[in-house]
Formats: C-alpha cells, structure tokens, sequence
C-alpha cells in the first residue's frame, strides 16, 4: 500500500534528470564560456588548397591578360601553370610549414615561403632548358607570375596569421587537456607540458580518487578538481579535448577500472610515458611536443572525417527536406484534422556527448495526454496514440520534421545512433542503468536513422535484449563509420520501414 502511494506520489512529480555534483573549483572551470574548437588538420588542409587555388587563379589571369591575346590559347600553359601549383604546394609542405604553430608565426614562415616559390621557379626554369622549351614561355608572364604569386602568397599568409591568432585567443586551438593523478607523476607532468613553447595544450585541472597524503591539491599549478567518477559529468558541461593518464603503467588494475567509465566520453585518452621506466619503440608513442604518450582510446569522426558528415548532413539533408516538403504537409494537414492541438511535437532527448536536445516530430498523441519526457513507452494499441498517430509513427513519418534539427539546428545527423528521450525507461530502469556502457553510443551526433534501425532494432522497447542490440550495434556504427556507409544506411532505411516495421507502435 505504501509502495503505491509513493509511486503515485512520484508519478504527479516533474522528472528529474540525475547530474552529479562537481566540486566548486571544478563547477568554476565549467561555468567559464567556451567555444568550439578548430582542428589545426583541416586548417592546414585549407591551407594547401587556399595555395593551390590562389597560384593557379594568379597563373591563368596573367596567362589570359597578356600572353592569350597575343599568341591565342596554349594548353601548355595551363598545364605548366597547374604544374607550378603542385609543386608549390609539396615545396611547402618539405619546408614544414603547413603547422598552425608555423602559421602564428612571421619571420619563419615568410623565409620558408619565398625560398621554397623560388625553387619552384628555378625547378621550371631548369625543365624548360632540358625540353628546350625556353624559347617558347613568354618571359613577362613567367617573372610576373614569380612576383605577382609571391605577393599573393604574402598577403594570404599575413590574413592567416591574423585569423590563426584570433583563433588562439578565443580559445579555438586549444586542446583542453584534463590530467589523472595528482601525485609526483601529475605535478612532473604538468611541468613538462607548460614547459613547451608553442604548445597547444590548455591543462584545465587534475581528477585522482585518493584523499590520503599522496594526492595533491596542486600539481605546478592545476588544481585538483575532483575524483575520477566527476570526469564524465566534468566533460559534458565542458569542452574537454584530451584525458591524459599520469598513473604509471604498473597501476594497471587502477587504469582499467577507470577506462570503463571513461571510454564512454568523445575525448581523446591517452597514457603518459613522460615518468614511465619501460620504454617501449619511438613509434608505439605519439607526442604531446615532446611529451611521450600511449594512445589508448581515439574520439571517433574528427578533423576531415566531421567536415566530410557535416558537408554530407548539410547537402543530403537539404535534398531530402525539399523531396519531402509535400509529403509533410499532408501529415501535418492530416494531425491536425484529427485530433486538436499543435502540429508538431518537440521532445527531450540526449544529443552528442549526452547534451539535451529538443527533436521535433509529428504529434502522434493526443495532445492533453502527451508525455515529452518519455517516461511511460508507448506499447501496442496504446490509448494515447491518435488515428492518424497510429500510422505515422508504424512508417516513421512523425520523423520527418527531424530534418529541421539536421538542416537548420545542426543538432541531429541523417545517421547516428537513434537519440533517446532522456527518461527512457526499461521497465522502472533508465537506459544506461540497464546496458553497461549505453552513454558511449552519444560519442557521436544522433541520425534520423541508423543501423541499429534498418537491421530492425527500432519501436518498443519491452525487454534487456533489444536495448542491448541497439547499443551493440550503435557502437558498431561509431567504429566502422564512413560516408559510404551513412549512404548504404540511408539508402536502405525505405526498405527497412516497410520489412521491419514489426515493433513501431
């Protein structure tokens, strides 16, 4: 009896999301404003292009200003002036400067430059000789091309390094760094880090369990700001680029209890070998400058590969609203003709790296018996469900307003793991209470659809096996994902709703 009038009791409640409380010098580095970071690959990608582009542009202006009224259209020159492009472009990447510490940088990277433009010219002149071509390149247009590049090249880099140094101020090329241990090993680490000139690593603070005499309230500096189990809470109210491990590898035990609960973030980790005595060959580490380290877990779809999801969500996700703008309108003209209330339904559901996100969708619920929290699911004739809501929700149309938050919102992808509401429950347990890792599937941005989905794994949850099967295999997705497979998914999901459609009330 008691039981019952306490659930009932609670029923009535608002639910309340469980967040862990921070210590304050850790809740003082949260409540800091952050802004995204920019990967210093794709910058320097942008670079070889930006040069490639501006030398060809540079080339060909020259070429058709003033040798193609004169002596008509030569492909020659086209070639030879795409050529010196490429060239330029490996030039510059043997003189290394195509790092965004050499683009904060002036003296060195200007001197880097010229020689590097200057051997390009000299390289063509020499293979002009040897062809017995000389004769036959209009030397105005080759030395205009030498000085007129030159100065583009100059004023090009001179807008970078601003750019580059505007970036650095706001934070941009920073990679937020966390340390675990705050004992000698921590403080010796620390020291080693902020020792390097140019580096990019911004140490946020030290997490360690112990509270005994070996673990320090300081290590050179960085305050201890709590225990391991505040790390994962830490990183999702802040920008957390790298976990680095200061523990030695004997503590092997230690280090693998904690790499379970840590697995699960979209950071970086990595154990350090700066005061570690085994050495193992140069290249099973990869450096922090100089810093040794062991890579232990790697944050899925970075650098180009994100570029390359987001131009594809962006390109693909605006076909596909234009393609389903009329099927859209009939729903919504279809919701509201059956039952009052709003069109559109927004829900609470967990986003990339656990942030909670409003995701849209056609209301399929009567609107005075709506559940935005998700806290009862929605099972087999379900009184909530309208007419209408009934068939939306077995063919997944009341999904497609979620094209709004890919298109315009930014907040879903067309493919990802399928986000969950954030009280989403199997029978009295959430969701990451009943799978053991359930958080690592938010490493990446939720989709409108996923493998887990077009394999049949979608609707009602009802037991611990198909929870388990979606986490399986969204972390197989998060693993093994490419442009091609966010297509093969896509372009299979239709075949899917209407095969595997078994289990979406």
């Amino acid at each position: 009896m008691l039981d019952a009038a306490a659930a009932t009791a609670t029923a009535g409640r608002p639910q309340v999301e469980r967040r862990r409380r921070l210590s304050p010098a850790a809740l003082e580095v949260t409540n800091q404003k952050v802004r995204g970071a920019y990967s210093p690959i794709v910058i320097a990608g942008g670079a070889r292009v930006a040069d490639f582009v501006l030398l060809t542009l540079v080339g060909v202006g020259l070429y058709l200003a003033y040798v193609m009224p004169l002596a008509g259209f030569h492909w020659e020159y086209i070639a030879s002036i795409l050529g010196m492009s490429i060239a330029a472009v490996v030039c510059f990447q043997a003189a290394d400067i195509y790092q965004v510490q050499v683009f904060r940088g002036q003296l060195r990277q200007m001197t880097l430059m010229i020689s590097s433009w200057a051997f390009v010219f000299l390289l063509f002149i020499g293979v002009s000789f040897l062809a017995k071509l000389g004769g036959e390149v209009s030397r105005v247009w080759l030395s205009s091309f030498f000085f007129v590049g030159l100065a583009a090249l100059i004023i090009e880099r001179l807008a970078l390094r601003s750019l580059v140094r505007a970036w650095a101020r706001d934070g941009r090329l920073d990679r937020r760094t966390i340390i675990v241990g705050a004992d000698q090993n921590g403080e010796q680490l620390v020291e080693a880090l902020k020792a390097q000139d140019d580096s990019d690593i911004h140490v946020l603070g030290v997490f360690d369990d112990r509270n005994d005499g070996r673990a320090l309230d300081t290590c050179a500096g960085a305050r201890k700001l709590g225990k391991v189990d505040d790390i994962v809470e830490f990183a999702r109210r802040t920008r957390v680029d790298l976990v680095l491990f200061a523990l030695p590898i004997s503590a092997e035990t230690r280090i693998l209890e904690m790499l379970k609960k840590l697995w699960v973030l979209p950071v970086d980790i990595r154990l350090s070998a700066h005061t570690n005595k085994l050495r193992f060959r140069p290249r099973s580490y990869s450096y922090l400058g100089e810093v040794p380290t062991l890579d232990v877990f790697e944050a899925p779809i970075t650098d180009w590969d994100l570029v390359m999801k987001w131009l594809f969500d962006r390109v693909v996700g605006s076909l596909a609203l234009l393609a389903a703008l009329p099927v859209m309108a009939l729903v919504a003209l279809a919701v509201k003709l059956d039952s009052p209330g709003p069109v559109l339904f927004r829900q609470k559901r967990f986003g990339f790296n656990n942030e909670r996100i409003d995701v849209y969708k056609f209301r399929s619920m009567y609107h005075h018996q709506a559940d935005p929290t998700a806290s009862k699911v929605v099972t087999k004739n379900d009184p909530r469900v309208t007419r209408v809501g009934r068939f939306i929700r077995k063919t997944s149309l009341d999904e497609l307003p979620q094209l709004f938050n890919v298109v315009f919102k930014g907040n879903l992808s067309l493919v990802g793991p399928r986000p969950h509401a954030v009280q989403g429950k199997l029978q009295s347990r959430l969701f990451d209470e009943a799978v053991d890792g359930y958080f690592a599937r938010h490493r990446v941005k939720p989709g409108i659809t996923g493998w887990a989905q077009i394999n049949g794994w979608r609707g009602e949850i009802d037991n611990e096996e198909k929870i388990q099967k979606r986490v399986e295999f969204d972390l197989y997705y998060i693993e093994n994902w490419s442009v091609l497979f966010d297509l093969f998914i896509l372009l299979k999901t239709p075949i899917s709703l209407l095969t595997k459609n078994e289990n979406a009330y």
